[in-house]
């Protein structure tokens, strides 16, 4: 059963940066397209990053660009966000999600949480 699980959201100040980490246990990490959702309250879940399964392609939200950065490391079956100049508006849930469409996989995390305070 694979399982994902994110960690490393917090309450921190506008303009501060965080870092979230997404372990993954159970599957072929290396083989999935990995990438990060963010959710609001009363909004609906959108992406923010996504990242190929050999790291090599990456795409990001307009409203991150410049911002944040998502990388991955394949021996450690970690997904990684950096976060950095957050603004209030980048305060929601943060999910992680891997995916192989191709074979139907597509797995989620329970998320973090990222509160901005302005």
């Amino acid at each position: 059963q694979v399982q994902l699980v994110e960690s490393g959201g917090r309450l921190v100040q506008a303009g501060g940066s965080l870092r979230l980490s997404c372990a993954v246990s159970g599957g072929t990490f290396s083989s999935y397209g990995m990438g990060w959702f963010r959710q609001a309250p009363g909004k609906e879940r959108e992406l923010v990053a996504g990242i190929s399964s050999g790291g090599g392609v990456r795409n990001y939200a307009d409203s991150v660009k410049g911002r944040f950065t998502i990388s991955r490391d394949n021996d450690k079956n970690t997904l990684y966000l950096q976060m950095n100049s957050l603004k209030s508006e980048d305060t929601a849930e943060y999910f992680c999600n891997a995916r192989r469409i191709i074979y139907g996989i597509d797995y989620w995390g329970k998320g973090t949480l990222v509160t901005v305070s302005s």
